[in-house]
C-alpha cells in the first residue's frame, strides 16, 4: 500500500545541502513511498490571535490541510547557531495550532541534519527532536542521521556521488520505511 510522505526542509536557499539530501533520499525511498515536499518558505510567523479571531492566513490553512493527508513526515533540517531554523519552528508551530488541532499527531517521523562543518548538526537534530517529542510525532531513533562535511558530498549538479554516504542515506530509508509501516496510525 502507497504512503504518502510529506518533506520539510528547513532551508530555503536555492543550493541548500538540505535539499540535495531531500532529493538523494526521494531517489533512495521505496517504490511505496510516494514523497512529496512541503513548501514552508510562504507561512507567515506565528501569532495565535489569528487562530483566536478564526481568521489565520490562508498559507496556514492550505498548510494543516496538506499535512493532513500525508501518513509520515519526514524532516530535514541545517543547523542555525545550534538550533533549528527559524522556517522549520514556525512550521511546527503553525502546524500544531489552534490547540487540539494539532496535525503532527500521531504521525511517524524521522529527523536527518545537515551541514557543511564536521559536526553534522547534531543541535538542531536534537533540538527538533525535542518538538516532535511534544507533537507526539514518533520519530525513529536508529539510524540518526547526521550529514557532516555536505560540501564533498555532491557533485556541480547536486547529485550524491559519495558512495559511502549514498549507502547510508540507503539504509536509512529502508529503516524508515519500516518505522512508518510499523508507526502509521492505523485507519478504521
Amino acid at each position: 500500500m502507497v504512503k504518502k510522505i510529506g518533506i520539510l526542509i528547513g532551508s530555503l536557499r536555492n543550493e541548500s545541502f538540505s535539499k540535495k539530501i531531500a532529493n538523494a533520499l526521494k531517489t533512495l525511498a521505496p517504490a511505496s513511498f510516494e514523497m512529496e515536499e512541503v513548501e514552508i518558505g510562504d507561512l507567515s510567523i506565528y501569532n495565535q490571535d489569528f487562530d483566536d479571531e478564526g481568521n489565520p492566513p490562508s498559507s496556514w490553512t492550505e498548510f494543516r490541510e496538506r499535512v493532513k493527508k500525508f501518513d509520515a513526515i519526514l524532516f530535514i533540517t541545517p543547523e542555525y547557531n545550534r538550533s533549528v531554523p527559524a522556517v522549520l519552528k514556525n512550521a511546527l508551530d503553525v502546524g500544531s495550532r489552534p490547540y487540539g488541532k494539532n496535525v503532527w499527531d500521531g504521525k511517524p517521523g524521522a529527523v536527518v541534519s545537515v551541514s557543511p562543518g564536521g559536526l553534522s548538526g547534531f543541535g538542531a537534530n536534537h533540538h527538533l527532536r525535542q518538538s516532535l517529542v511534544f507533537l507526539n510525532v514518533p520519530t525513529m531513533q536508529q539510524p540518526e542521521a547526521y550529514i557532516g562535511n555536505a560540501t564533498t558530498l555532491f557533485d556541480v549538479n547536486g547529485a550524491l556521488i559519495n558512495e559511502s554516504s549514498r549507502e547510508f542515506l540507503q539504509k536509512f530509508m529502508d529503516a524508515f520505511a519500516a518505522w512508518v509501516e510499523t508507526n502509521v496510525p492505523k485507519k478504521f
